[in-house]
């Protein structure tokens, strides 16, 4: 059944973020590992033998599993074909490493350093994430890398409509464009609102639109360092929410957004259209804090 389809196991970019968070503010070690492959069925057995090994299966995220006994406590996740695996204890982690190669060709790639196109370095006990090489690399395709940099990646005001006449000549490269755009917020988040403005022209950008993507382009040609600073402390949950009233000039919807921090770490965020028009600006902001809650409901339950 299903042969042609192709399924890969992807944890969620919160998850990612939320147990590297958590990592730091324990001072776990990290390690990086390559499976030779996994399809559906390579998923399933790995899985399955992580259970019979004593982990259990988050049910909020299947790529995440857990193994908590006698003290020892080891987080798992599984991007694809990669393994990112921390712990509270050192000799537990590489009695499983050696358990699951003798089942999986596996690939010890040290520690992280490298992970889903995100770089990984640290200073002292803090650990900084960012895309520079994956940014560099987009402003080079798109021919961006000696653009003038702005400080901000939206003019003020700024208010993008479909109901403009002229059309983009080139709508497969805004979509290459913004579907790279879209991978960089995995850790830069000021990105977010920008971009989701422009994802919303996806299926007929206008010459407008383009230009909103050039700014942002110029804003990454003077920000593609930024990222996330990971730094130990508590392990609290602190999220802060907004929105805007009828900001969006065609259909009148709302565009809300919210932060959530674990301790000082920020590990989530959003910037989306609401799905429904609000009567006031105070309906906005209460069903952005319904979002926000829902977010923070299924972080308690990942917990």
């Amino acid at each position: 059944m299903d042969y042609n389809e192709t399924f890969s196991p992807v944890v969620k970019h919160s998850t990612i973020r939320l147990v590297l968070s958590l990592a730091v503010s324990k001072k776990w070690t990290r390690s990086l590992y390559g499976l030779k492959q996994a399809p559906r069925a390579l998923f399933r057995r790995f899985s399955d033998y992580l259970l019979q090994l004593g982990f259990e299966e988050s049910l909020c995220d299947y790529s995440l599993f857990v193994f908590n006994q006698r003290g020892v406590y080891l987080i798992l996740l599984i991007y694809v074909d990669d393994i990112l695996l921390t712990g509270n204890n050192d000799k537990q982690m590489q009695w499983l490493i050696e358990k699951l190669g003798t089942l999986f060709s596996m690939k010890d790639l040290g520690p992280l350093s490298y992970f889903l196109g995100v770089e990984v370095t640290y200073s002292g006990e803090n650990m900084h994430l960012t895309q520079s090489k994956y940014a560099l690399d987009l402003l080079e395709r798109t021919k961006f890398t000696a653009v003038k940099p702005v400080s901000t990646h939206v003019p003020a005001g700024q208010k993008l409509s479909q109901y403009v006449v002229e059309p983009y000549s080139n709508p497969e490269q805004y979509r290459t464009v913004i579907g790279a755009l879209q991978y960089l917020t995995i850790t830069i988040p000021d990105l977010s609102y920008a971009v989701n403005q422009v994802c919303q022209f996806m299926h007929m950008p206008r010459t407008t639109h383009w230009t909103a993507v050039k700014r942002i382009l110029r804003y990454l040609k003077a920000t593609h360092d930024h990222g996330l600073v990971y730094k130990p402390g508590d392990v609290r949950l602190n999220a802060f929410s907004d929105a805007d009233y009828a900001g969006n000039p065609d259909t009148r919807h709302s565009t809300g957004g919210f932060c959530i921090y674990l301790g000082t770490n920020l590990i989530s965020w959003s910037s989306k259209k609401q799905k429904t028009v609000s009567r006031s600006s105070t309906e906005a902001e209460y069903r952005q804090l319904a979002y926000t809650a829902a977010e923070l409901s299924w972080l308690g339950s990942l917990f």
